[in-house]
């Protein structure tokens, strides 16, 4: 058996509650992002991920922003490190800071260090981290609550590398500087 190729369905190609969402996108943000339009390849994949995404969190939209570039980068993913560099952009990052995320070397901010080194750690060694990474996350301010949060941020970006890992669909954003 081979494997199916995979092509980004338009919004015709998708449900009724998908197309809703579409059209949102389209309306908020002028586009449907390739990789969302892919999770509504199943009917109910695409809302699920977004409430996953959405759910209140101690963490700042910046933090998990930070997340999201680490665990792109740890992952290779080809499409979400564009994406999430130009989100980190709209947060306030400049093009060196987010560069320095991305190698888990963010000297310019301790906070922003303490996260980015312990996701790093946390994503590369598939949950290990090391004690002094989780210790430094807690001395950064850090608390327990903040830390589920992080893991729960940590899975979402995993979810979304591997499928486009997987699919290869066209990446809509723009290029991103290789590390």
């Amino acid at each position: 058996m081979s494997t199916p190729s995979f092509s980004v369905p338009s919004r015709e190609q998708v449900s009724p509650a998908n197309q809703a969402i579409f059209d949102h996108m389209q309306s908020a943000f002028g586009m449907v992002p390739n990789l969302y339009a892919t999770f509504a390849l199943h009917e109910n994949a695409l809302a699920d991920y977004l409430s996953l995404q959405n759910r209140k969190s101690t963490l700042t939209a910046k933090e998990r922003e930070v997340i999201n570039l680490v665990v792109s980068q740890v992952n290779d993913c080809k499409y979400c490190v564009p994406a999430h560099t130009a989100v980190a952009k709209m947060h306030g990052f400049t093009d060196e800071q987010i560069l320095a995320i991305r190698r888990a070397d963010a000297t310019f901010d301790s906070k922003v260090d303490a996260l980015a080194k312990f996701v790093k750690e946390t994503a590369v060694n598939r949950g290990r981290p090391s004690q002094k990474a989780l210790d430094n996350f807690f001395e950064a301010g850090y608390d327990q609550p903040a830390l589920i949060d992080v893991m729960i941020v940590i899975g979402d970006k995993i979810i979304s590398n591997y499928l486009h890992n997987i699919t290869q669909i066209p990446v809509d954003w723009p290029a991103a500087p290789n590390l």
